[in-house]
């Protein structure tokens, strides 16, 4: 006895069928996650501790480079200590801040000196550095 099928497959589904799955499985990312960006966010309450830092919004912001000769910069100029001082003597702002981003091998000499004449002209200190992933 000879059996024959009553139905027969197009060969061609079995590359439609796939494809017609991942094209629902995008669709269905896409409308899910449309609903995420759209919200404008989440609040977060960390919690007390003398180490978290309100943000910045008027901020000095100082940067060093660790060259062969260090070179500090200030509103996008190159200036001296001296002239830093004075930059930051006529700073007439509501929070007085500044936020200095120095180099990983910056030397830690002038790094103090920044830091004590911000500080002696009533400017809170932020540090930021940078670290190399090796």
């Amino acid at each position: 006895m000879k059996l024959t099928r009553t139905l027969k497959f197009n060969p061609a589904l079995f590359g439609v069928i796939p494809l017609v799955n991942v094209l629902f499985l995008v669709v269905f990312f896409f409308a899910l996650s449309s609903r995420f960006v759209l919200q404008p966010g989440m609040a977060v309450t960390l919690p007390a501790s003398s180490f978290t830092l309100n943000p910045r919004s008027d901020a000095q912001i100082i940067s060093v480079t660790a060259a062969p000769v260090p070179a500090i910069y200030h509103r996008d100029q190159r200036v001296s200590l001296d002239e830093l001082r004075q930059h930051l003597a006529q700073t007439k702002v509501k929070e007085r801040a500044v936020i200095l981003k120095a180099d990983k091998n910056t030397p830690y000499e002038l790094v103090v000196q920044i830091t004590d004449e911000a500080l002696k002209l009533g400017f809170s200190v932020v540090l930021a550095t940078g670290s190399e992933g090796k």
